[in-house]
């Protein structure tokens, strides 16, 4: 089971059509899922290398930037659908609801009853550090754009950007974002409660 998060309410539900942890024994590897490890930090990293040496590795201009193009790409859908569900037990997403309105969801999967830690603590580790280290480095690579203007590059820093950006953000909300909703959510309910029976005792008739 996993605490779901959206704009509207919390409540728990299930991520997986099956519990993953119930058919498998516990690996004495630190890191549970290399696989996953690696690939989070292979395309975003190498979307960095080929940006930077992209005049050694090709003199095609185009041939570099569907390049990192597409290796940020990747990067967005292994993170954003795999490595963060696998790594930390986190996801967050977009659904759509009867009446056609979007809603952000942040889910995080609920710590075993035995206590046990949903993530290994070098797995988190590799997480959170290619997650926030390597948007640093395309806002880095869009200052550098702009002083220097080398616009050709402008489109291709900006996605990179937005893509690691929007990563960040998602997991940052899903890990810290349920006290901060969980807390305006209260903040609304007193607040309207109070309104009602301010207007309703200024609305009663004096006798």
């Amino acid at each position: 089971m996993l605490r779901q998060e959206s704009s509207d309410d919390t409540e728990d539900v299930s991520l997986f059509d099956a519990d993953e942890g119930s058919s498998r024994k516990p690996k004495k590897s630190k890191i549970r899922h290399p696989v996953a490890s690696f690939f989070h930090l292979f395309f975003r990293v190498s979307a960095i290398i080929v940006y930077l040496l992209c005049d050694l590795i090709s003199s095609s201009f185009i041939a570099c930037m569907v390049t990192i193009i597409l290796l940020l790409s990747c990067d967005f859908w292994a993170v954003k659908n795999v490595t963060g569900r696998l790594m930390v037990g986190l996801r967050w997403w977009n659904q759509v609801d009867d009446d056609g309105k979007s809603h952000w969801v942040y889910e995080s999967r609920k710590a075993p009853a035995q206590g046990k830690k949903v993530s290994s603590d070098s797995e988190s580790r590799i997480f959170w550090l290619g997650l926030i280290t390597c948007p640093i480095f395309w806002v880095i690579f869009a200052f550098i754009t702009l002083f220097s203007f080398n616009i050709k590059w402008l489109a291709v820093v900006i996605m990179g950007v937005v893509l690691q950006g929007a990563n960040l953000y998602g997991y940052v909300k899903c890990k810290v974002g349920s006290r901060k909703n969980l807390t305006s959510i209260a903040t609304g309910y007193i607040g309207s409660h109070f309104l009602r029976q301010t207007f309703a005792k200024e609305n009663q008739p004096e006798s």
